[in-house]
């Protein structure tokens, strides 16, 4: 049997990913076996293995390429003055966040399949970036740990509101109220 091409691997992983990724939003981490991720990707089992060494690394690699989504929302909602950037950014979490897959992965299963320390590790860049949007906008280095764990818990209040639009609106109106103005 011929070995895959460079082009024919990533491929399959790629495939692997997603259907993992789609999976794990439908029914969650503990509720999906690699067996059924290999089936539903039209490969076998043992090509799941030679990419992803076991389920939670499978799980990371989808947790990765949502933080990266994430962040790319955030970049790219983060403009203006380093105040409004760190507003604009923070807003753009909460919008990208309440998506059901997003929460689904970043905001339930991964704290739960990952463990504490391993989470905070993955979540370490977005604590990073928000840490640099704190100090550029002048608040104090404790607002970063606030904000943290504020935009996460409204994010899941968010989701499992019956109107998500105006709970976003409800959670903004008051996060804002919280930033203090002014340096």
């Amino acid at each position: 049997m011929a070995r895959a091409t460079k082009a024919e691997a990533e491929a399959t992983a790629a495939r692997v990913l997603a259907t993992a990724r789609e999976l794990f939003v439908a029914r969650g981490y503990a509720d999906v076996g690699l067996e059924e991720v290999a089936a539903a990707a039209g490969v076998t089992r043992g090509a799941v293995y030679h990419h992803y060494r076991s389920k939670q690394a499978l799980f990371e690699a989808v947790l990765a390429e949502v933080q990266r989504e994430v962040a790319e929302a955030i970049a790219a909602a983060a403009t203006g003055d380093a105040r409004e950037q760190l507003e604009r950014g923070c807003r753009a979490f909460l919008a990208a966040a309440v998506a059901p897959e997003v929460r689904r992965i970043l905001l339930v299963d991964a704290p739960a399949v990952l463990g504490w320390a391993v989470w905070r590790a993955h979540d370490a860049a977005g604590t990073r970036l928000l840490a640099e949007g704190v100090a550029a906008a002048g608040l104090a280095p404790a607002f970063t740990p606030l904000l943290n764990g504020a935009l996460n818990e409204a994010a899941l209040w968010i989701a499992a509101a019956p109107d998500r639009e105006a709970a976003l609106d409800q959670a903004w109106s008051a996060f804002q109220k919280m930033l203090p103005r002014g340096t």
